[in-house]
């Protein structure tokens, strides 16, 4: 039996809701829906609504920096080369090209807005990640850029006086009126409905690590974005290429703090439970290799040792450096009592990025007029089926600037008209039974780690697929009247999609190891899967297709 999935997560219908009106909205308030909110023309009025504090996204929690050709040894061609080799052929060379030349002038915008990134002598300092041929990587505080990068973004965003923010706001659902995005039904922290309506809407909400129980994504990351804009009908597109991060400290009953990338580019190994550096057996360029690799051969040898993690070493470098280039992983470990200048750090892959999501054009341009999209909510072929180390970043400043840009342009073009669409959706009886949400989500997490994880079988996913459509068929059809429920909702809606799409592609490509199809197959699979529901059935047997 086909379950459908709901258009909308809760009732309402217009006449009972207060209304709020927007020549643009934007839902998310990273680095993309904030780079975008500043691209808006100043003569518009702007909302942008974050889920929780404005502090709180996977931008502030990005550690390694941002990628940029700003060394005049360094190439614009190096930085696509290496951006292409990582991705393979499914990367759209033209928005590689597009992102790596765009990526200095970005960069700058950042400084002149504030940003302070590491320097020496008075010149930025250049660090270099897994996949990179050159140091291009800018990089503040250590270890904690997005934290800066945010902060001179927020405090920048925050003096325009076109653009308001709505903090503690959660999106359930877009509104569509005969097939166009008119706006968004929004709950605010005193759990008051609100119907916000908007000529022109971006979504940046970010990716959803959480439907994974190791992930070092916060909290907020469960796919709310990903699941909306499925709900209205947009295309989602690479839904089995999400990336792991390779190292994540590893403690038992510890958060899941992310190790960053830069560590291993400052000269850091990886060892096993017995000390041996095992990097050099799978790949020549050892630590530095691409992050699928790496993560792969970690799952590999801690199979290998029967060990629940390996161990990220710097205990030969400079005790002083390390502890001034990398401030907050040494405060993280040390809560656990790990000195990282004289103790091997325990690491293990977690869920990082997810590289599929809204289809989007060069401009952030969805299938669903009036909406548009940037960031990690988004698939713009920039990271083809593995992304290259402190891309991410760059795409959310590039991507937010377009999409900020061309929906600012759309909205002068038809100004809003600012009305009420006839939208609503009725109560469905409630079920008598409660449910143990935290169970199920507990549940869910642990059979996507297991079975959608840094390793795939057909047998796995074909039992997680089972498992899901359970949960599916008696969380999905009720109306909850908390986030707990809605997020729940959501990460069974995406986690569904990932599975299946999974499952269709019978091959290795990437970040996405089927190890009964253990080999790339470009006759079959050098292409792009995508889905998208149906107005009266999901399409759940088989993704669509369409050419890199």
């Amino acid at each position: 039996m086909t379950l459908l999935t709901p258009r909308y997560l809760v009732p309402f219908t217009p006449r009972e809701l207060p209304h709020f009106f927007a020549d643009v909205l934007i839902i998310g308030g990273g680095l993309a829906g904030l780079r975008a909110a500043i691209a808006i023309d100043p003569r518009l009025s702007v909302l942008v609504v974050t889920k929780d504090a404005i502090q709180q996204s996977n931008s502030i929690y990005a550690q390694g920096g941002i990628a940029g050709v700003l060394d005049p040894d360094d190439r614009f061609e190096e930085h696509v080369q290496d951006t292409l080799v990582a991705g393979g052929t499914l990367c759209d060379p033209a928005v590689v090209d597009m992102v790596v030349r765009e990526a200095p002038g970005r960069i700058q915008e950042l400084v002149d807005w504030g940003t302070h990134f590491d320097e020496h002598l008075g010149r930025i300092v250049l660090g270099r990640e897994g996949g990179h041929s050159k140091s291009r990587i800018v990089h503040a505080l250590g270890d904690m850029t997005g934290k800066e990068v945010m902060r001179a973004v927020i405090a920048h965003t925050e003096r325009l006086p076109n653009v308001r923010i709505w903090a503690d706001t959660f999106t359930l659902d877009l509104l569509t009126h005969e097939g166009e995005c008119r706006g968004a039904i929004v709950v605010n922290r005193h759990g008051e409905k609100m119907l916000v309506w908007a000529g022109q809407t971006i979504l940046a909400t970010g990716g959803c690590g959480q439907v994974y129980r190791e992930s070092t994504n916060p909290l907020v990351a469960t796919g709310d974005g990903h699941a909306m804009a499925y709900r209205a009908g947009a295309q989602l597109r690479d839904m089995e290429f999400v990336q792991f991060h390779p190292t994540v400290l590893y403690i038992a009953g510890g958060s899941r703090s992310l190790i960053t990338e830069a560590v291993r580019g400052e000269g850091g190994r990886l060892v096993d439970k017995e000390g041996f550096r095992f990097m050099p057996e799978y790949d020549p360029r050892a630590e530095l290799a691409p992050r699928d690799i790496v993560s792969q051969a970690i799952v590999s040898q801690m199979e290998k040792t029967r060990h629940s993690c390996v161990y990220l070493d710097v205990t030969h470098l400079d005790a002083d450096f390390v502890r001034q280039r990398f401030p907050g992983i040494a405060a993280a470990c040390r809560q656990f009592g790990i000195d990282i200048t004289r103790d091997k750090i325990p690491v293990r892959p977690g869920a990082h990025y997810m590289i599929g999501g809204v289809t989007v054009d060069l401009v952030g341009r969805t299938s669903v007029p009036r909406l548009w999209a940037a960031g990690e909510v988004s698939s713009s072929g920039l990271h083809g089926a593995n992304r290259l180390a402190s891309n991410s970043l760059l795409e959310g400043l590039v991507y937010g600037a377009h999409a900020g840009a061309a929906a600012s342009q759309a909205a002068l073009a038809s100004p809003s008209d600012f009305r009420v669409y006839p939208l609503e959706n009725p109560v469905v009886a409630p079920p008598a039974e409660p449910l143990d949400l935290v169970d199920i989500r507990n549940s869910l997490k642990a059979v996507m780690w297991r079975a959608c994880g840094v390793r795939k079988t057909g047998e796995a996913l074909h039992e997680a697929l089972d498992s899901v459509d359970g949960w599916r068929r008696y969380v999905l059809a009720r109306q909850f009247d908390d986030r707990e429920g809605w997020e729940l909702q959501n990460m069974l809606t995406l986690s569904r999609v990932m599975i299946q799409a999974a499952l269709a592609r019978e091959e290795s490509r990437g970040v996405h190891l089927r190890t009964d199809f253990p080999q790339m197959d470009d006759a079959r699979w050098n292409t792009h899967l995508w889905f998208v529901r149906g107005d009266a059935e999901e399409q759940w047997a088989l993704p669509r297709r369409s050419s890199p």
